[in-house]
């Protein structure tokens, strides 16, 4: 695509490769360029080095913001370890993460505030998702949990860690962000994604020696690698999604440097390292038990650690030594930022790589074959075949998924008692049609106890009373047992997996077949080409009610749920 004159929304625009990006932007005349990072600073810092780079582009075309786009917009400012030891504020962030995603949790997420006040045309991803995620560390959390478990610790610290642990858990915070960014994505018609991913181990395996603990590799490295894999297979199936936004990443496999190499203080998480003045007479004997945290304050130089390092941006700061070491053949190795940012412009331009991952996914899986394709009318045919020789109607178990379809297939089936085609229906009146089925649940008990024994409740034609088993689908239980039997409600679980039967319901049934039929009627009778597949051919001209097909051209039609990609 051509970035002329297009919003430009680089995430993480501070780091060594966002830096690099939104420098490499500017010959292509964008409109504007958003640089994020988690604080204000340094989104200001980044901002005020490009202007000053790039002085003719004036002071509206570099535009800071700073926050965590990975919790609500009035948590964004705040330190996450803050927010999880307010436990006002750590049950919203659980909420936020653990419930449905509704309205309200998209529109008061950061993400959507940052989208929609500058509605990005691209965004470039350079934020270490893999790392914020994992290093959140659940193994930290799950010894606090096991040693009040142990201790026999209060009620109160336990429900208080326990919060923390579930505030931690990695894949349902990925999940929820991937949900906002694509919800928020698609409301403003962002054109293009591109993701900066991790392999987590810098491109080594298994036998990695560079670790933060004594096991090797660590648990925490390791999911590091797992958050980004998953991260990678939940891109792949955006870049799947009809009228969503072009989806890349971009995985570098090896070290990224660097962002500059100078003499001075050393500092680890911003703190300054200060030197400590113990003599060999205070060592410490060897016997009974080690103090791993000591309580003992060491007398200091009143001087800090100075010396000459290499920045690597979000991997931090090397020795010359650790660098050295790091960067050797056979090692991490290193990638430069400008060559990331070269890749990630011209994949943006339309480009081809070759380091797509989406796109390598897409080559490398498996596709539906001409084979399967082929031999689904016979399995079909056979199906057929063994329901009549059984005097049996193969309609629905509910082992699939989701209820819709069960209660889809269930309602058409009962429609198709009375109408033996698809004009039928057309020209039968809607209350006779819901009598009819409402008579046919009555009477045929071998039918009813199959749907509602699969978890699928009928609501009756008034509309007030629901035929039920012990185990329903629709609601699903999710903790609360006593719901409120509202008519919002019944309109939600009716449409969702109950079977219904109201007088709207079939009028809603007339209306599909209406519109599947003026679809087909729209293709010309001498059109023979090879454009469309749904043809008054596949339908057989209206002259039979096949469940199946009509509802994969529902679930196409009215949940948007159709195939992308072969």
């Amino acid at each position: 695509m051509n970035i002329q004159n297009k919003t430009v929304l680089v995430l993480g625009g501070w780091g060594l490769v966002g830096s690099a990006v939104a420098r490499m932007l500017v010959e292509d005349n964008p409109k504007r360029i958003i640089i994020t990072s988690l604080k204000y600073s340094e989104a200001q810092d980044a901002v005020a080095k490009l202007e000053k780079e790039f002085p003719a582009r004036g002071k509206d075309f570099f535009i800071p913001w700073g926050g965590d786009i990975f919790v609500r917009n009035e948590f964004r400012e705040q330190n996450r370890l803050q927010l999880l030891n307010d436990k006002e504020k750590r049950s919203i962030v659980m909420q936020d993460m653990m419930d449905e995603l509704t309205d309200e949790v998209i529109k008061s997420s950061s993400i959507y505030h940052l989208l929609t006040a500058y509605k990005p045309d691209i965004i470039i991803d350079c934020i270490n998702t893999a790392t914020a995620i994992a290093y959140q560390d659940i193994y930290t959390s799950y010894r606090s949990v096991a040693s009040i478990i142990k201790n026999n610790g209060s009620r109160d610290a336990l429900v208080d860690e326990v919060e923390k642990m579930i505030c931690t858990l990695y894949i349902p915070q990925l999940i929820r962000h991937i949900q906002l960014l694509y919800s928020c994505m698609s409301l403003i018609k962002t054109e293009i994604y591109v993701k900066i991913g991790t392999s987590g181990t810098g491109g080594m395996g298994l036998n990695i020696p560079y670790t933060h603990s004594e096991e090797k590799p660590s648990r925490v490295l390791l999911s590091k690698s797992s958050i980004a894999g998953a991260h990678t297979l939940l891109l792949f199936l955006m870049g799947r999604t009809p009228e969503g936004p072009i989806t890349k990443e971009i995985k570098p496999t090896a070290a990224i440097a660097w962002k500059r190499i100078e003499f001075g203080e050393i500092k680890k998480r911003g703190q300054a390292i200060e030197l400590l003045d113990i003599p060999v007479t205070e060592a410490v004997p060897l016997k009974d038990k080690f103090v791993v945290c000591s309580d003992k304050q060491y007398r200091t130089t009143g001087e800090t650690l100075k010396s000459v390092f290499i920045d690597t941006g979000e991997n931090g700061i090397f020795s010359k030594g650790e660098f050295e070491t790091i960067t050797a053949q056979k090692q991490m190795e290193f990638v430069t930022p400008e060559e990331i940012a070269e890749v990630v412009i011209y994949e943006i331009k339309g480009g081809n790589t070759g380091h797509d991952i989406v796109s390598s996914l897409d080559h490398a899986t498996m596709e539906p074959t001409y084979r399967a394709g082929y031999m689904q009318h016979m399995a079909v045919e056979k199906l057929a075949r063994l329901e009549k020789e059984n005097n049996v109607h193969s309609v629905a178990f509910e082992l699939l998924g989701p209820p819709r379809l069960s209660k889809l297939l269930y309602e058409i089936h009962l429609i198709s008692f009375r109408c033996k085609t698809m004009r039928d229906i057309l020209n039968c009146d809607a209350k006779e049609l819901s009598d009819f089925c409402f008579d046919k649940i009555l009477n045929d008990s071998k039918l009813r106890s199959e749907i509602i024994s699969i978890g699928i409740p009928v609501l009756l034609p008034e509309g007030d009373r629901l035929l039920r088993g012990n185990n329903i689908k629709i609601p699903a239980f999710r903790g609360e047992n006593i719901l409120q039997m509202t008519q919002e409600n019944i309109e939600h679980w009716s449409t969702e997996g109950w079977v219904d039967l109201r007088v709207s319901n079939m009028e809603r049934w007339k209306k599909r077949i209406a519109e599947l039929i003026e679809e087909v009627e729209a293709i010309p009778v001498t059109d023979t080409s090879s454009q469309h597949v749904r043809t008054r051919d596949y339908w057989n001209n209206y002259e039979d009610i096949n469940i199946g097909k009509i509802c994969s051209w529902l679930f196409i039609h009215e949940e948007h749920g159709k195939r992308m990609k072969a």
